[in-house]
């Protein structure tokens, strides 16, 4: 990324994505993206590590079994975010600065809003879940899912303001929160876990505690730095109209975020059904194998970003073509991936466990993983195309079919014969299936704007 791109203005960024070259302009946001992709995924890898190192396999497999339901409540933020990128990317084609500022600030109170909405839930959830596990890590699983209550509406703070920055095309800006969200977990990390031991009750401080100050820097850069996108807390008047225009838009984009992290969670307890070190293996091997999908994750937004743009501007042409190279540049670096870092997976799995056992299971997995990187790649940029054109309806219908009908049925049917490997061989085909049969509807659709009365 040149350190040219770095200083212009937004009006320069929106004319060097309306007008430049297509795979330039696309490789030039996808950097900053990409490395983003890297740091997010280097969050749950050192928390692992952590957790794992200090803590031991009861507790990360814990902590790691609740990430699936605190992600069904952050789905709400996710599908809200997805409505954030349709409709400040259009109004931002369009060049109407105003009403991109008025959108950014109307959509990022409402989460927040909903964010300490559903924080009791979270409490509620964690008497309820930690029901259904073993007593070894039922006390782990309620506390921390009770303490996480207060992370949970930064997480909504922070999904709107990656959409903000992303879909006005200063994507550096998610990536330094995150870099520094990244060095503050594991400064608290070390606090809370290492030098202090409290164990699940420092792993959730430790989220706490960097998420807080994140949220600080986050309202600095949106309402006290200058910048010609800065918003003003004072402006802010209830727009029924807007905010009804992005729950609509948003509903069903929520509800395949709940559905897929509900999967998520139904496959967490078949995998808990052979024990916390079998649970403690399949999230060494998530937690890896994260770094491998955020990657070709990264060109996914960028084609959200890039085909709601052309789509407002009303260049169907080139938002097709921002799909193609997509489609090109997700595939070059799935398949880097699983040359560089196969024959390095047994050693990066040591960094977190010695135990045989568990060190045999993950391995395995990562192995199978590795290849589903493919079939993720290429979906996740078919999905942001659908959400570049508003058609937000269509990654409901890819979550339900790939986690549900694809990946959840694959494990029950194959559970007897498979035995736990059944949910890695199921990762693979769902991934794979779910790419090839949403190329389809995508080659079919049609390259203009979903949404109305933009």
């Amino acid at each position: 990324m040149s350190i040219g791109f770095l200083n212009k203005s937004s009006k320069e960024r929106r004319d060097m994505i309306l007008n430049g070259n297509v795979l330039n302009t696309m490789i030039i946001l996808t950097i900053p993206m990409f490395m983003m992709g890297v740091v997010q995924s280097l969050i749950p890898f050192t928390d692992g590590l952590f957790l794992n190192n200090n803590s031991g396999y009861l507790v990360a497999g814990a902590v790691g079994y609740s990430q699936s339901v605190i992600g069904i409540l952050n789905a709400v933020s996710q599908g809200l975010s997805v409505a954030a990128s349709a409709i400040i990317g259009q109004l931002y084609g369009k060049g109407d600065m105003e009403k991109t500022k008025e959108s950014s600030l109307q959509i990022l109170i409402l989460s927040f809003a909903i964010g300490i909405i559903l924080s009791p839930l979270c409490v509620i959830l964690s008497y309820i879940i930690s029901k259904g596990v073993s007593s070894d890590l039922s006390t782990y699983v309620f506390t921390y899912l009770g303490l996480y209550s207060f992370v949970l509406p930064f997480l909504f703070m922070a999904s709107i303001f990656n959409s903000i920055k992303n879909g006005t095309g200063h994507p550096e800006a998610p990536f330094l929160r995150m870099v520094i969200l990244l060095i503050l977990k594991i400064i608290f990390n070390f606090i809370f876990l290492t030098f202090l031991d409290l164990k699940v009750l420092g792993a959730v401080a430790a989220s706490f505690m960097s998420y807080f100050i994140i949220g600080v820097w986050m309202y600095y850069d949106l309402f006290i730095k200058k910048s010609d996108m800065r918003l003003s807390i004072k402006e802010y008047k209830f727009n029924f109209e807007l905010n009804k225009k992005v729950l609509i838009l948003g509903i069903p984009s929520i509800l395949s975020y709940v559905l897929v992290y509900f999967g998520f969670f139904l496959i967490n307890r078949e995998v808990v059904k052979y024990g916390a070190i079998v649970l403690n293996a399949s999230t060494i091997a998530s937690n890896i194998n994260s770094i491998y999908f955020v990657l070709p994750t990264s060109v996914g937004t960028t084609v959200t970003t890039m085909v709601s743009m052309h789509i407002g501007n009303e260049d169907s042409k080139k938002a097709k073509k921002v799909f193609y190279c997509g489609l090109l540049i997700s595939l070059i670096i799935a398949f880097s991936i699983i040359l560089i870092f196969t024959p390095l997976n047994p050693y990066i799995v040591k960094m977190f466990q010695k135990d045989e056992t568990i060190m045999q299971i993950a391995n395995k997995a990562l192995f199978i993983y590795m290849f589903s990187v493919i079939g993720f790649g290429v979906f996740t940029v078919e999905q942001g195309a659908f959400i570049g054109l508003g058609r937000t309806k269509m990654p409901l219908l890819t979550g339900i079919m790939r986690i549900w009908f694809l990946r959840y049925i694959f494990i029950i049917f194959t559970q007897k014969y498979l035995g736990v490997y059944s949910i890695f061989w199921g990762n693979l085909f769902s991934n794979c299936m779910a790419a090839f049969i949403f190329l389809f509807f995508v080659l079919r659709v049609k390259w203009v704007s979903a949404i109305e009365d933009l």
